[in-house]
């Protein structure tokens, strides 16, 4: 066991006496609870959409960033067939027995989700092996900024050290952790928030394109144009939405095939307002003009970080909430329509934003 340096510290975290403590108490639980000091760290962040919000499954653009939230893990081989991870704060263990694999049941939370990335895995032709892990996280569940995402590039990677020698890339953990969300958790995600916490930084997604050109890095942060991002707990997440969030794709996706395509990236605005009468969902018509409208602030929002324009961007970044609010509607449910902290929380931080003079709401948590 080596602990991480402080120099390492340093630059993921910016400093090196509170993260140290973080890792100190790694490796003081994996020792007691495995009975062993051999283990190596792993860390895989949080992440925030900066624009470009429900794009990526239907082949959209998205500006997206990595964040100083972060879920670590001590980890090591254990020469069996069983991979054992416990999670701080959780009660059990996740215990799979490799040889047993289709025995795991579905949507059982992260045993299940466990299950379908060992499953993506080995379908990809990538190796697995018995290793135990112990695992914390900062990163806040059900709070939009991709706890589970997180958690899965933080297995991803224990896999692809211990057991493939380096060989897979961000897109393989990528897709990966879409495959168990997908086809283990019920939730037609796409592939943002598995790229954004793989990939780390700001990064450029077109998801119109092959994997080698998916992902540009972009040097930016908000710090540069003197703005902090801050996350508002509204009280409220998504966890609980998973049909409602799995709308929003096939829906977009039911507008396409209206057009005769399989995709809305295949298509424009002007081809939808000429297909309108073919489509009987007035929903999944905003919902595709959000897709059109919300590309093209993606475009303005990239040109705007390269130039370090704080307006433009900040622009942007409101332009694209009110959409997901008035168009995209995934700020609350239908399901229970008197509940709707997040957008009250939207509403309050609007009119704390008038009296600062400075700063936009960027809606994180939604459905």
């Amino acid at each position: 066991m080596k602990m991480p340096s402080t120099a390492a510290l340093e630059k993921i975290y910016g400093e090196s006496r509170e993260s140290l403590k973080r890792y100190e108490s790694l490796a003081k639980n994996y020792k007691e609870l495995f009975h062993s000091e051999q283990m190596e760290f792993f860390t895989a962040p949080g992440r925030t959409e900066i624009v470009g919000n429900h794009t990526d499954h239907n082949g959209g653009k998205i500006l997206a960033a990595s964040i100083s939230m972060d879920t670590i893990g001590a980890a090591y081989p254990n020469g069996t067939d069983v991979i054992t991870i416990i999670s701080e704060g959780y009660k059990g263990r996740v215990i799979i027995n490799l040889r047993e694999l289709e025995k795991v049941p579905k949507n059982k939370g992260t045993l299940s989700l466990v299950a379908g990335m060992i499953t993506a895995a080995k379908q990809s032709g990538f190796q697995v092996a018995g290793f135990n892990a112990y695992v914390s996280t900062q990163v806040i569940a059900a709070a939009g900024v991709s706890s589970s995402a997180s958690f899965e590039m933080l297995i991803c990677s224990m896999i692809n050290y211990f057991f493939n020698d380096g060989k897979m890339r961000c897109i393989d953990y990528a897709r990966i952790g879409q495959y168990a969300e997908n086809h283990f958790w019920d939730k037609a995600s796409g592939l943002m928030d598995q790229m954004a916490c793989a990939a780390g930084g700001t990064i450029l997604l077109d998801f119109s394109k092959g994997d080698d050109e998916l992902c540009q890095q972009v040097d930016f942060s908000f710090s540069q144009i003197g703005y902090d991002l801050v996350i508002v707990n509204t009280g409220k997440g998504h966890a609980d939405l998973s049909e409602e969030y799995s709308s929003v794709p096939l829906e977009m996706k039911q507008a396409a095939a209206a057009m005769g395509k399989k995709l809305l990236c295949e298509s424009d605005m002007e081809m939808l307002l000429k297909n309108l009468s073919k489509i009987d969902n007035d929903r999944a018509i905003l919902r595709a003009m959000h897709f059109y409208e919300e590309n093209k602030r993606v475009d303005k929002a990239y040109e705007a970080t390269k130039s370090n324009d704080a307006a433009a961007l900040l622009n942007a970044i409101s332009e694209s909430g009110k959409s997901s609010w008035e168009w995209l509607q995934n700020c609350y449910s239908l399901q229970n329509f008197r509940e709707q902290k997040i957008t009250l929380t939207l509403a309050l931080t609007k009119l704390f934003l008038e009296k600062t003079g400075r700063g936009v709401c960027l809606s994180l948590i939604h459905i």
